[in-house]
């Protein structure tokens, strides 16, 4: 759900991956209608049940999600980096990029909102 909070955010964001955030934030928000936006940590975050991603603000070479307990996400998506046992990063050089990944992020997405309602 587009939250106004949001939009005024990305109404003041000056970045060169600003399309590519833009783009990326269309998607998530399409991927499946539980998932919902708000401003926390000065960015832009998606939740369902609890934090899922947000977008570093300040990365400029490229856009940069960092799915807070992207570890936990049943599934195999190759675009998310990390080997820890908690977050994940999908790195996302350009608009083509965006848009060539654009069916895992949604994948990714509905992974979360199918694991969270099975909790």
């Amino acid at each position: 759900m587009r939250n106004p909070e949001v939009d005024e955010w990305f109404a003041t964001y000056e970045n060169p991956q600003k399309d590519v955030l833009l783009h990326m934030r269309e998607a998530i928000l399409g991927s499946d209608g539980r998932i919902e936006e708000c401003i926390k940590w000065k960015s832009p975050t998606f939740t369902y049940k609890g934090n899922i991603a947000s977008f570093n603000p300040r990365s400029k070479k490229h856009a940069s999600l960092m799915f807070h307990t992207g570890a936990t996400i049943p599934g195999d998506f190759p675009h998310l980096e990390g080997e820890g046992e908690v977050a994940r990063y999908m790195k996302v050089n350009d608009l083509a990029h965006a848009r060539e990944i654009e069916a895992e992020l949604v994948a990714i997405f509905k992974a979360w909102c199918e694991m969270k309602d099975s909790e």
